[in-house]
């Protein structure tokens, strides 16, 4: 089509030292139409002999110019890429602790046969910022944001038992758990491990902070035993206190699902309206946290993962529930 503008870019390496820049080269409708008419190498010859042959019927295209059938026909030195790798010297292979092998072991079959799914959900701190604040002054009591949110979610796994389960493969079979059996992630030189507070659901804030505290100081001098680490039926993962605001944790196998919990952001809230009056409240600023609920599809649907981070929500919105 003699009217359509045609325009292509050709990326070249220039003869430089470095053999690395580039040129743009735009050939335009004439130089376009004279690559067309080049003649074929030798080494397309052969394979693009059937097809001339059946095309002979074809009307030639027009002669290009003389001065863009030269530009296309003359040789480019074309500079080869060189790839190079790092040198030895810069860089150190150390070899896999035992943990470190079964939790490459352990996460890679997780995330390639476990079907995982995710959910978020946005979840005030003010009011267990403020029970702290009142269980330190008046009580004498200390305990973290972090035996809140486990104490929050033993509470809505025993209110939502569905989520605090598991797949059996071999007998194609949902496995529910009584018992809620929390692992805490907790990080140590050598990788990370998970210790289980048992029947969280029972316990108190103070039971619940003096466990995981003698749980991860134990784990970082390794000195837990088999039965402390192995099992259990929810994980919780909590990057907050190194400043992560969400991430997606990967399942614990053979768990049904896992938390993954970032820190507190303040952030400006718009205000609720009355729908009745029509009255609004004011903005506030208020501390918030990302929780990310990764699911397996086999044990929990989207719905059910609803019913849990919902109910984990209000939990953590009503603290004084947990003392109940």
């Amino acid at each position: 089509n003699e009217t359509m503008v045609l325009s292509t870019a050709v990326r070249l390496a220039a003869s430089r030292p470095s053999g690395r820049a580039s040129l743009i080269s735009f050939l335009g409708k004439e130089g376009w139409a004279a690559r067309l008419s080049a003649p074929v190498p030798a080494a397309v010859a052969a394979p693009a002999a059937a097809a001339t042959a059946t095309a002979s019927s074809a009307a030639a295209p027009a002669a290009p110019s003389t001065s863009a059938a030269q530009a296309v026909a003359s040789p480019i030195n074309v500079a080869p890429e060189t790839v190079t790798t790092v040198p030895p010297s810069m860089y150190e292979d150390t070899n896999a602790s035992n943990m470190r092998k079964i939790i490459s072991r352990r996460l890679t079959e997780s995330k390639a046969t476990v079907p995982h799914f995710y959910t978020s959900i946005e979840i005030p701190l003010d009011s267990i910022l403020s029970l702290r604040k009142v269980l330190a002054k008046e009580f004498d009591t200390k305990v973290s944001v972090n035996d809140f949110i486990i104490k929050a979610s033993a509470l809505a796994l025993r209110d939502v038992p569905e989520v605090n389960g598991t797949f059996d493969a071999k007998t194609q079979s949902q496995r529910t758990f009584e018992s809620v059996d929390i692992s805490v992630a907790v990080a140590t030189p050598t990788g990370l491990i998970t210790p289980i507070v048992p029947s969280t659901e029972g316990l108190s804030l103070t039971g619940i902070s003096a466990k995981v505290k003698d749980l991860a100081t134990r784990a970082r001098d390794n000195k837990l035993a088999p039965e402390e680490f192995q099992g259990g039926t929810f994980t919780i993962s909590n990057l907050g206190m190194f400043g992560i605001s969400e991430f997606s944790a990967v399942i614990n196998p053979p768990q049904g699902a896992i938390l993954a919990v970032g820190g507190g952001d303040r952030k400006i809230v718009p205000g609720n309206v009355n729908v009745e009056t029509g009255e609004k409240e004011k903005p506030q600023i208020q501390t918030t946290m990302t929780a990310r609920l990764s699911a397996d599809r086999r044990v929990v649907d989207e719905a059910t993962a609803a019913l849990f981070m919902g109910a984990l929500k209000e939990y953590m919105n009503q603290p004084k529930l947990m003392m109940l």
